[in-house]
């Protein structure tokens, strides 16, 4: 029984200095606006950074976001990666948001031993240790991380789009489907940087 125990400590010792080696977590955000890009980050963490104070980014204020923001970019080791407009139209978006995560995955400056991806699916990447978590941006902290730069990237985006359509309330709708971006749509018609293969912005050609 003794000699049990220690083959399970030991074996348990091995995987955890693996897992631990070079740890990313990654995020898209963007996949249910009807306008412009999608947009991904992976994000390694510093050891020294505060995990306690990184949380997901849909429940963090505005300000909140943008002051983490500067904070991750500080203490991490970072990358954005997006998908545009066309590729959504050309592969849906399920296979860009994919697309999007990639390619942050592969700007990484360091390669990572274990990448952590919020949601259910991963991206095809060869020669990476892929692994997906539901819920993962409320979970993993290095996924937090991940969807706050993101989410923070995007929307400064989408903001310099607002300025030239400025009808739309893009600047603080994102371009999501709320009451306003939808009766800007039936006023003002539809613009170029709207997915059109979207529900409902196809029924407004």
């Amino acid at each position: 029984m003794g000699r049990l125990k220690k083959n399970k400590k030991k074996n348990y010792k091995l995987r955890s200095t693996y897992l631990v080696k070079i740890l990313a977590g990654v995020d898209e955000v963007g996949r249910g606006s009807l306008i412009g890009p999608v947009y991904a980050a992976a994000v390694i963490l510093n050891k020294s950074i505060n995990k306690k104070i990184l949380k997901d980014s849909k429940s963090l204020s505005k300000n909140k976001r943008e002051e983490l923001y500067f904070y991750i970019k500080r203490n991490s080791v970072w990358a954005i990666g997006q998908a545009s407009l066309i590729e959504i139209e050309k592969m849906n978006i399920l296979h860009a948001s994919l697309l999007a995560m990639k390619r942050a995955i592969i700007k990484l400056k360091a390669k990572p031993s274990l990448v952590l991806i919020d949601g259910n699916k991963l991206p095809n990447l060869k020669n990476y240790n892929l692994k997906y978590v539901i819920k993962g941006d409320q979970k993993i902290p290095s996924i937090s991380a991940a969807s706050i730069l993101a989410k923070v990237s995007r929307d400064r985006f989408i903001m310099k789009l607002s300025k030239q359509f400025n009808d739309y309330g893009w600047d603080t709708n994102s371009g999501y489907g709320t009451k306003e971006h939808l009766s800007a749509i039936r006023k003002f018609g539809i613009t170029k940087y709207h997915r059109k293969t979207f529900s409902p912005i196809f029924n407004f050609k």
